[in-house]
């Protein structure tokens, strides 16, 4: 019978000896796959979040004629998606712009076909420049323009098609690094190019937001049914919002992209806002957990980031990482897009604010 060890306080050591027999212990331990974690506690168990990430900006009329150059380089098909990946500058390498999200810039020309396939990752579009190019999602086929937020949900095949006569350029932002945490990441390829499409464009919204529903329908619980918002339907909505003064002194007049059944997100990783900063607005700051990628849609600003000040205008991404205090300030009305994980830390239990 093996012998129990015994667990007997030891006498103190003289410093010196001390170091010397800890890292041999170490050093045993280590043979074992084991480490102490009294050496990387505080690291593991910090007092706040001390993010990884640093606020960056990526201006539209520097990173636009890249964006233009590619399609030069390469076509949709052969790339499957034409895509400049927006890395953060202490994240290089591991296509991300924060830990949680990965965003990139995507550019289809007049006539190309991006071939249709789905994966594990849900995705959004948020459309910068042209109109006309069209993505189908499960069947529907919407037709984008400037602003319109588009959603491909888990697993939902889609393709991207261009029959204007302008290329169009969006951001593409998914949660794949949150997926590959989890090792969970599966892909697919359709047999064609197009997956054929059944219903009308715009069908989603008509069906499912408009306050109405099919009789029979069973709604999804987690997600939104809706692939497209149009930026025609929700601009409007901020312009009666602030005539009725429902201006926050932090984010101005903000709306939600909601799942319409729940009243929840409309997917359950990435959360999505709209925001009207009035002409002369100087925002409160403002630090969440969540780290946020904004875009400019409208107008000219500034947002300062701790100690850092960027300036913006239309077309440009820029991120806020966790927890850092923010503020906006607007020179004219302007509108930004902003999207982050702060579903999945919220259905966590994890997501915080300072206000």
């Amino acid at each position: 019978m093996a012998t129990a060890p015994s667990f007997i306080a030891r006498q103190p050591t003289p410093q010196d000896n001390l170091d010397a027999i800890r890292q041999a212990y170490y050093d045993r331990i280590s043979a074992y796959d084991m480490a102490p974690l009294w050496s990387v506690l505080q690291g593991l168990v910090p007092r706040e979040p001390a993010t990884q990430c640093a606020p960056a900006i990526w201006r539209y009329r520097d990173v636009r004629p890249l964006v233009a150059e590619a399609g030069e380089l390469i076509t949709a098909k052969e790339a499957e998606r034409r895509v400049l990946v927006l890395e953060n500058p202490t994240l290089r390498g591991k296509s991300r712009i924060t830990q949680t999200l990965y965003a990139g810039l995507q550019l289809i020309l007049p006539g190309e076909v991006a071939p249709a396939h789905r994966h594990t990752a849900s995705a959004i579009r948020f459309v910068l420049d042209g109109a006309g190019a069209y993505t189908a999602v499960e069947g529907e086929k919407t037709v984008m323009q400037p602003g319109d937020f588009v959603i491909t949900a888990n697993w939902a095949t889609h393709d991207h098609g261009n029959t204007s006569s302008k290329p169009m350029v969006w951001l593409d932002v998914l949660d794949l690094p949150t997926i590959n945490f989890f090792e969970t990441g599966f892909s697919e390829h359709l047999e064609v190019e197009s997956q054929a499409t059944a219903r009308e464009d715009g069908d989603s919204l008509a069906r499912y937001g408009s306050g109405v529903l099919p009789e029979g329908f069973s709604a999804p619980i987690n997600r939104t049914p809706i692939i497209n918002y149009p930026y025609a339907r929700t601009r409007p909505i901020l312009e009666r919002l602030k005539r009725a003064g429902d201006v926050d002194p932090r984010h101005g007049v903000r709306i939600r992209y909601a799942n319409p059944f729940t009243g929840g997100w409309a997917t359950p990783t990435m959360g999505a806002h709209l925001q009207l900063l009035p002409a002369g607005f100087a925002g409160a700051d403002y630090r969440s957990t969540d780290g946020i990628i904004f875009v400019c849609a409208e107008g000219q600003g500034t947002t300062k980031i701790a100690d850092q000040a960027f300036d913006w205008s239309p077309g440009d991404v820029w991120v806020v990482p966790p927890w850092k205090l923010h503020s906006h300030h607007a020179g004219k009305e302007s509108v930004l897009f902003s999207i982050s994980d702060r579903p999945a830390q919220e259905s966590l239990g994890i997501w915080r604010e300072l206000t």
